[in-house]
């Protein structure tokens, strides 16, 4: 069975380590795999990106745990979230907006039976204590009803979805890379068809999509539909965050025609 960890821990402390020895004290074959644990601390939108950009690609029946919990010790909850191919487990803190934004269907429930937690529990460290060892029991079979409630007044956060308009798309940064491309929320597929696309962003208009990086020179700016099926805006060799000086929310808008 695959498990894969996605947390704020980073790799200089023994957080990560800890997680997959208890997960693997229970599950012994399962395989894990780091989605990434560069989240920044406490980014739970961020987290809710990165998740949402590599739960699609895993095999049916994967393990995803996302452990970005700024709420950790409180009387904030555990999700535990079944979908048609994939068991979630996360804060209940809006982490997996975007998989309940497309997954009607799944099936939430409270995590609330200690008997599948490590016995001592500290206030601090619930990735080690309690998210790794339910990880660990439903890769050893166990269903998801069963380490607690069916739950239905979970936090499923905020999606801002891209506006259509007669002859534009009204959309906004959501995300920014390691490479400081700014990703917005305007579905590549929106644009895909077009036989032309302006965009428009803080008062500057790029005429064309790019096919590639390389299109433009290095150090200007491009938009094109990129890795995360969406429209971005890049710098061929530079960074579009810090070119244009973006923000999270942003406006951006594709002119269609």
């Amino acid at each position: 069975m695959i498990i894969t960890l996605t947390t704020d821990f980073g790799l200089s402390d023994p957080y990560v380590a800890a997680m997959k020895g208890v997960i693997l004290s229970i599950a012994p074959d399962a395989a894990i795999v780091d989605v990434s644990h560069d989240i920044p601390p406490q980014d739970v939108d961020r987290a809710a990106f990165v998740i949402k950009g590599a739960y699609p690609f895993f095999p049916k029946g994967a393990i995803h745990v996302v452990v970005v919990d700024p709420g950790v010790g409180t009387e904030r909850l555990i999700l535990v979230v079944k979908t048609r191919d994939s068991i979630f487990l996360a804060p209940n803190n809006g982490a997996l907006k975007y998989v309940f934004d497309v997954h009607p269907e799944a099936k939430v429930f409270c995590a609330a039976r200690p008997e599948y937690f490590r016995e001592t529990v500290s206030r601090t460290f619930h990735g080690r204590d309690i998210f790794a060892p339910l990880a660990g029991h439903l890769a050893k079979g166990v269903p998801p009803e069963r380490l607690g409630r069916p739950f239905e007044e979970y936090e499923r956060g905020t999606v801002t979805a891209a506006a259509r308009l007669e002859d534009r798309i009204v959309g906004e940064v959501i995300a920014f890379d390691r490479y400081g491309n700014a990703i917005t929320n305007i579905p590549a597929e929106w644009l895909a068809d077009a036989d032309r696309v302006r965009v428009l962003v803080k008062g500057l208009v790029l005429e064309s999509l790019s096919r590639s990086y390389l299109d433009v020179p290095a150090g200007e700016l491009l938009a094109i539909l990129g890795g995360a099926d969406a429209l971005e805006l890049s710098v061929n060799h530079g960074s579009a965050r810090d070119k244009l000086e973006l923000s999270l929310g942003e406006t951006v808008i594709a002119v269609l025609g």
